[in-house]
């Protein structure tokens, strides 16, 4: 296994309002490349709404309309590049977040540790994270 390969397969995030968590995790997560793989209606394959996000078919991410978690949760996608995390960033505040913690390296991680943090408008503490340095084009960690 390499250090991109994932042990977890996905997760999902109850949310109250599915429109807006489908519209604030499209331009949200488009810069670490993923995109709504999956969006099926109420009564489809059971009685809740459910988005998924992913690369391809396949989703990594799912939202599922059961109304607001509580308590919230944390989840990091990883990033390409230092670019990207800042537009991740960018994109999230824009499309409804609130900031948790600007672009910057978190040496209390690791030495290249470079991250964002934003709330979604449900709560959830959303993480961007590459490893890469400033204009490398990887995102291994060393």
């Amino acid at each position: 296994m390499n250090e991109l390969d994932l042990t977890i397969d996905h997760v999902t995030l109850s949310v109250a309002d599915l429109d807006r968590a489908k519209a604030f995790y499209l331009a949200a997560l488009a810069p670490v490349g993923l995109e709504l793989v999956a969006d099926v209606a109420a009564g489809e394959y059971g009685p809740v709404a459910f988005a998924g996000f992913g690369i391809g078919r396949k989703g990594s991410l799912w939202l599922s309309e059961r109304g607001q978690q509580t308590p919230s949760t944390h989840i990091c996608f990883r990033a390409p590049t230092r670019a990207a995390v800042e537009a991740f960033y960018t994109t999230a505040l824009a499309a409804g977040g609130k900031d948790n913690g600007p672009p910057g390296i978190r040496e209390v991680y690791h030495p290249e540790y470079y991250a964002a943090f934003v709330f979604d408008p449900e709560g959830h503490n959303i993480e961007a994270v590459t490893f890469a340095g400033p204009g490398d084009a990887g995102g291994g960690v060393t």
